[in-house]
């Protein structure tokens, strides 16, 4: 293959994307244009105001700036929909424990797990935070994703949850993406807390989610439904006090057991339910009810050495649209890149490479509620797409440890990789 072009012009980190797109590929199923036909777009303002064939080009955008893509592929922004990118400390130490035998319950039980980490995020100050958060954010970003979701969740008080959110909202301004943030309050019961869930859920429900809620740093709201975290009767007073705010919901469901999480996030109207290793055909019949994505997790599924996989076929079946993403956390998921879990999720899960890029595209963006700004190229959308230098799209889930080269435009802008 010959070397990627240089885009005509030349354009410098957060120029202008305003102009003809040429001469670009779409894989099926992502936009408004087909697979093998060489297409453009133009943008204004911002956003994709034309698709079609090459040449189509209305004569009404003639003297626009063109941009070559020279038969490139192309692809919608990615979105990474499931991560906890903004915490405290380090959980290096739980790896040696993992290899040593140890599970996730049991490191948990000992002291470790979610609560190592609430210990060392309360400890932190904002800007601490901030600058451990902004490398993981751009190591995304410079595989092209586009949009994220930040989940609270290791702070369990209502300050350090603040502290989380506030620079997850900081992180998005600062470099030009967005950020959905998610306030996951019942992630883990706090040790304070110790034998009184109960009321820690009065907690969470009455005075840590309208207070975050009215100063406009919560997008959705989360749980981990689970034995070693809150029982379906606890999340959904969680979920109550969520539909009060008219905030959706979505849920850490059916991880390490069976406990009904999924079923009981589609009664609740959730945008997603995540990880679902002991999904049931319960939980996947009442999720295609609701139109709840399935979100995977291939990264915590490879970190714990898990030997059950999600049903994917049985997902597949039932017409669930399935996402892909990182789960990035400190503890059971130290995964910087979306690229290797579509790898990941087509090698230990068994999704093709279509429904891998659909996962990390289409079906994410429906997972954070940003279908109609994110994960396809069409008519109307803001721009959000991604240029690679690749032979076939499936390129994307076969390297492992390559990140091809690429060139970004994240609402309307061009930008040079992860780069405010």
């Amino acid at each position: 293959m010959s070397p990627m072009p240089n885009l005509h012009p030349v354009s410098t980190p957060g120029s202008s994307a305003d102009g003809v797109w040429r001469r670009l590929r779409v894989p099926a199923g992502l936009g408004d244009t087909t697979t093998q036909a060489l297409s453009s777009w133009v943008v204004e303002g911002g956003r994709i105001v034309w698709t079609g064939a090459d040449a189509d080009v209305p004569t009404a955008f003639a003297g626009r700036p063109e941009f070559d893509g020279a038969g490139r592929w192309a692809t919608p922004g990615l979105v990474d929909c499931h991560t906890h990118l903004v915490y405290g400390g380090s959980r290096v130490h739980e790896f040696a424990l993992r290899l040593a035998g140890a599970d996730y319950a049991q490191i948990a039980r000992a002291g470790g797990g979610i609560v190592a980490t609430v210990a060392a995020t309360r400890a932190a100050d904002e800007d601490t935070l901030y600058a451990q958060a902004a490398p993981r954010l751009r190591a995304l970003l410079d595989e092209g994703v586009c949009a994220v979701e930040i989940k609270s969740g290791y702070g369990l008080e209502l300050a350090a949850e603040r502290r989380q959110l506030r620079v997850a909202r900081r992180l998005g301004t600062d470099f030009g993406v967005d950020v959905r943030c998610t306030f996951l309050g019942a992630h883990a019961l706090p040790p304070e807390y110790a034998g009184r869930a109960d009321a820690y859920i009065d907690e969470v429900c009455e005075r840590m989610l309208p207070v975050l809620a009215a100063e406009g740093l919560v997008d959705a709201v989360d749980a981990f439904c689970e034995r070693i975290a809150f029982t379906p009767a606890q999340v959904e007073r969680v979920f109550v006090a969520a539909a009060r705010l008219g905030l959706p919901v979505k849920l850490h469901a059916e991880q390490l057991s069976d406990q009904g999480g999924a079923a009981l996030a589609a009664r609740h109207g959730a945008l997603s339910c995540d990880h679902l290793e002991h999904l049931g055909a319960d939980g996947i019949a009442a999720m295609r009810a609701a139109g709840s994505v399935a979100v995977l997790l291939p990264g915590a599924y490879y970190a714990l050495r898990d030997t059950r996989p999600p049903p994917v076929q049985a997902l597949r079946e039932a017409g669930v649209p399935m996402a892909v993403a990182t789960d990035h956390n400190p503890g059971s998921s130290p995964v910087q890149s979306l690229l290797l879990m579509m790898n990941m999720a087509c090698t230990l899960f068994g999704l093709t490479v279509d429904e891998a890029l659909a996962g990390v595209t289409r079906h994410a963006a429906r997972a954070l509620g940003l279908q109609d700004s994110h994960g396809l190229i069409g008519v109307g959308r803001p721009a959000n797409f991604v240029v690679w230098d690749i032979a076939e799209p499936a390129e994307l889930a076969y390297w492992i440890g390559r990140r091809p080269r690429c060139r970004v435009v994240r609402r309307g802008r061009v930008v040079e990789g992860g780069a405010p």
